[in-house]
């Protein structure tokens, strides 16, 4: 099993005929996902990379049954690429942009809650399952197909976990960059309880950074679920100024929260495994299913 993408995935590419959408397309084709078209408006009938070129998601969802969508479309459109998916009635929707406006995105989150598409992302690498789907920008040749589930906030660090638990010969399920922006899709709980109910995954690695308080939140979610599955959490920017945005939109901690103690305390007493090194993710791990 995996979660929320496999082999069977059919996947369109949102700006498909851009340079980032062409060389997304061109590194997954090789890979073995299943890309069936792409869209760009005024260049529907053509063909790009060997697939179909349609003007709108409605008529690439009709000839070609995709069920998933990568979005590479400039931030000043990839709200409306998002929501012209959700109205085609796609069931995921990964939007690798970043610095999308807030106040698009606020609108996009209200449209997915009267929808049946999930959302992953904005600003994110988005979405692999080793050696069936990828859905995004991850590094394909890092990752080994095991029983680790990885959620991640932070693109740079969702390698590394994924580095680690590979050398430690733990592999992945699946592994989701939820994206760094205040306002996003899939949470930290969502995938959670994804990963929960996956009999693949065996345990599960959760990675956070500073600002919000999505890693509260899914220390209350474990906590109030008395998941079974070990989880091992590291949260970045642990001596980050109060006050300070430090790269990603979702990055600013206000006072009384959002720091990286007040997340690793909540992460803790929750019965969370903590690294304190992204280079002991993997060690963590083992050592935790070595011991269950």
């Amino acid at each position: 099993m995996s979660v929320l993408v496999d082999k069977n995935t059919k996947v369109i590419c949102q700006g498909i005929t851009g340079q980032q959408g062409t060389f997304y397309t061109e590194q997954v084709l090789s890979s073995g996902t299943q890309m069936v078209g792409g869209v760009r408006p005024g260049k529907g009938g053509s063909r790009h990379l060997g697939l179909p070129v349609f003007d709108t998601v409605q008529e690439a969802v009709a000839a070609t049954e995709a069920e998933a969508s990568v979005i590479f479309v400039p931030r000043a459109q990839a709200a409306g690429a998002i929501m012209e998916a959700i109205d085609a009635g796609i069931g995921l929707v990964v939007c690798v942009t970043e610095r999308i406006p807030v106040l698009d995105m606020v609108k996009v989150k209200q449209a997915l809650g009267s929808s049946n598409t999930r959302l992953i992302g904005p600003n994110c690498p988005g979405i692999i399952t080793p050696a069936e789907c990828c859905i995004g920008i991850m590094p394909q040749e890092i990752f080994q197909r095991g029983r680790i589930g990885i959620i991640s906030r932070t693109g740079t660090l969702t390698y590394e976990a994924v580095w680690q638990t590979t050398t430690h010969n733990l592999g992945q399920s699946t592994c989701i960059g939820i994206g760094a922006d205040p306002v996003h899709g899939l949470s930290f709980s969502d995938c959670l309880e994804m990963f929960m109910r996956d009999n693949e995954t065996e345990g599960i690695v959760l990675i956070g950074e500073i600002g919000g308080i999505e890693e509260e939140d899914a220390a209350e979610y474990v906590r109030a679920n008395k998941t079974s599955k070990p989880i091992v959490g590291y949260v970045a920017g642990r001596f980050a100024p109060t006050g300070r945005r430090m790269g990603h939109a979702g990055a600013i901690i206000q006072r009384g929260a959002g720091g990286a103690e007040e997340k690793l305390e909540a992460m803790a007493s929750a019965g969370i495994h903590i690294a304190n090194s992204p280079v002991t993710i993997g060690a963590t791990m083992a050592k935790v299913l070595a011991s269950a």
